[in-house]
């Protein structure tokens, strides 16, 4: 029943299919993973930590709506039950041992120390490549492609004439969308935020040497002719600390919490595997 269970939640979970839909490859993989997790969960729920562990009939509902809602109908998904040997009981009594898994190792997480702020600072001062802001610039333009020379001195005059009329943002976007050849154009020529290495070299210098507001003088690359616009020059550098303190706690408590269920697992795998030797 227990493994029957796992290997739908498994191939859900895995391949995004009912069982039945796998090929013999995925079929194969499913029942080893699951096969591993049945055992895992029996050694999981043999220790102390799970004495006395109540599963809340909501946390119940909802996961039998989870999976009651993978399929289109109630008879889809009471017939792949039925495939599987498994019935609504059934199913009912995998998901609560499965929760009380859960629910220990929620409890062996909150056994490991909350992260501080002080903590959060520390790794922020140790990891300072990890808070800068690279240098990012919001963009649009209008690319004129061309095949002969005459087409290119068209093209050359019209971006100079665009140019000059030193159009704001809005008349830029309609410029862009009634000259440009990028399919860019129907977005008014907004290429969005763009950072350094994003562009082609001939380019980035133009590009990333631009007011806000100001356009580029006409500037050519592999793919034709170009005219720049750069809406927003956007914060760059060392990102405060006080930004991120809030979200790197989290961050780090969240990893904190899963080293703790990690190496409690380990220790019990290891112990299992003791158990086992002759």
């Amino acid at each position: 029943m227990i493994p029957a269970y796992t290997e739908l939640k498994l191939a859900w979970g895995l391949f995004e299919k009912a069982p039945d839909a796998l090929d013999t490859a995925q079929r194969q993989r499913v029942r080893e993973v699951a096969r591993r997790q049945a055992d895992l969960e029996r050694r999981v729920l043999a220790t102390r930590e799970a004495a006395g562990v109540v599963v809340p009939d909501r946390a119940m509902a909802a996961a039998l709506a989870d999976i009651r809602g993978r399929y289109a109908t109630e008879d889809d998904f009471l017939a792949d039950l039925q495939r599987l040997g498994l019935n609504v009981s059934d199913l009912n009594t995998a998901l609560h041992r499965e929760l009380r898994v859960e629910t220990v190792l929620e409890k062996v997480a909150a056994r490991a120390p909350a992260v501080t702020r002080v903590d959060a600072e520390l790794y922020y001062r140790s990891h300072p490549e990890a808070f800068d802001r690279p240098e990012a610039r919001r963009l649009r333009h209008i690319l004129i492609t061309s095949n002969t020379p005459a087409e290119q001195a068209a093209a050359q005059a019209l971006l100079e004439a665009i140019r000059a009329e030193a159009p704001d943002a809005t008349a830029f976007g309609d410029k862009a969308l009634a000259h440009s050849h990028c399919p860019t154009a129907i977005q008014a020529g907004e290429l969005g935020v763009v950072r350094r290495g994003q562009l082609f070299a001939e380019l980035e210098p133009t590009a990333f040497a631009l007011a806000e507001g100001e356009l580029s003088a006409v500037t050519a690359s592999p793919m034709g002719l170009h005219l720049i616009r750069c809406d927003e020059i956007l914060p760059h550098g060392p990102i405060p600390f006080d930004e991120v303190a809030e979200r790197l706690v989290g961050k780090l408590d969240e990893r904190r919490r899963a080293r703790a269920q990690q190496d409690w697992l380990r220790r019990l795998a290891e112990a299992g595997a003791t158990t086992a030797m002759p």
